[in-house]
């Protein structure tokens, strides 16, 4: 498999995993009964965490977290 195809594997899986992570986190929340407003907020974060956090960063921060 050529570089770009490997890239592009990469990307597709990335995308699979962040919208996992969304599912199980909007999931929590609905399961918790937070507000729609809520759930709202929390996923427009995770969007923006997605693009500035290394998933080896998140890995970490959780890892690492009392959560």
């Amino acid at each position: 498999m050529n570089e770009s195809m490997k890239a592009f594997d990469a990307m597709l899986f990335e995308r699979w995993a962040n919208n996992a992570c969304r599912g199980y986190v909007i999931r929590a929340m609905e399961n918790l009964e937070f507000a729609p407003e809520q759930i709202r907020a929390v996923t427009d974060e995770l969007k923006w965490l997605f693009d500035i956090m290394a998933v080896g960063e998140a890995d970490a921060h959780y890892c690492n977290s009392p959560y």
